[in-house]
């Protein structure tokens, strides 16, 4: 197995083929104390423009801690496993609340996840600006 590190726009084939896998995810976000709070999500790869994508509750902790992060974003990391094989996505997250963006994050999650999601009105979308990806595979 070989550990990498890669520009998350220009993936390589096999570290793309493994995040449009269905793999449950977890994020992890900074409470506002700095400790790091990780919960399962579901979460979509988007290396063109260069984007992560986590619908949520906006009543969500991890919501509630991106937020508090201020207008800079939080630093975050998703990632996901299966076996020895791991991939991990980090950057700066930020909460979106735009009708067109929580459509296209819900649109890419059905794709993946091979469900829709179930109608929820005060869900938002988490969307990471992709800084690093790594993994092993």
């Amino acid at each position: 197995m070989t550990e990498y590190a890669q520009d998350p726009g220009t993936p390589d084939p096999s570290y793309l083929t493994f995040w449009r896998e269905r793999h449950l995810c977890t994020l992890t976000t900074p409470r506002p104390d700095g400790s790091p709070h990780v919960v399962p999500v579901g979460v979509t790869y988007d290396p063109e423009a260069r984007l992560a994508r986590v619908i949520a509750s906006k009543s969500s902790r991890k919501v509630r801690n991106v937020l508090a992060a201020g207008p800079e974003g939080a630093r975050v990391a998703v990632c996901q496993m299966a076996g020895r094989r791991w991939a991990t996505l980090e950057g700066r997250a930020y909460v979106r609340t735009e009708p067109a963006r929580i459509t296209e994050a819900e649109r890419r999650y059905a794709e993946r996840y091979e469900r829709t999601p179930s109608p929820n009105p005060s869900r938002v979308v988490i969307e990471i600006e992709l800084t690093g990806a790594m993994g092993r595979g």
